[in-house]
């Protein structure tokens, strides 16, 4: 197999532009900062991910709290609208507290403290006669280390008998 030379592109002239064959190419350093990133804006970059990921992780967190709270509220006030409903359907409750049973609560040390009073008593003399009394039910329960309260009122009727005992 002969091969054929092109002596033009081998040999040119003294003074002629362009490269020298069976040199290497030296990589153009012009179009280097075009293709990628500097250190620097990466960093840059990095930091202001950093500040966005901890941003977005503290509303998440804070989110999770204000759920916790607002589930131990709601099941404390579920609580507290069933003993009211007791007290209320119930004349012969008197005064009272206990705790909730924390089977009840999902783990939550929580209890009530009623105060029942007469609200609207009958005048003396009458036979048999229909009175008010006032229920006070405060419901306690503990978030962490801080009590909690609330309170609910209501009345409920009560029959008056001086001559059957008062009731």
């Amino acid at each position: 197999m002969r091969q054929v030379f092109n002596l033009r592109r081998v040999c040119k002239p003294p003074g002629a532009a362009g490269p020298i064959p069976n040199r290497p190419r030296v990589a153009n350093l012009s179009h280097m900062g075009q293709r990628g990133f500097t250190l620097l804006e990466m960093i840059v970059a990095t930091l202001i991910m950093s500040i966005a990921v901890v941003g977005l992780l503290t509303g998440i967190s804070g989110a999770a709290r204000n759920a916790a709270r607002v589930r131990e509220y709601d099941r404390v006030v579920q609580l507290a609208r069933l003993r009211m409903n007791d007290l209320l359907a119930s004349p012969a409750v008197a005064s009272g507290g206990d705790r909730f049973n924390p089977a009840l609560t999902g783990g939550i040390d929580a209890g009530w403290q009623a105060q029942i009073s007469p609200a609207l008593a009958p005048p003396e003399g009458t036979p048999v006669q229909v009175g008010l009394d006032r229920v006070l039910l405060q419901v306690w329960w503990m978030s962490g280390t801080d009590r909690r309260t609330f309170t609910l009122e209501g009345f409920r009727e009560r029959i008056y008998n001086p001559a059957g005992g008062g009731q």
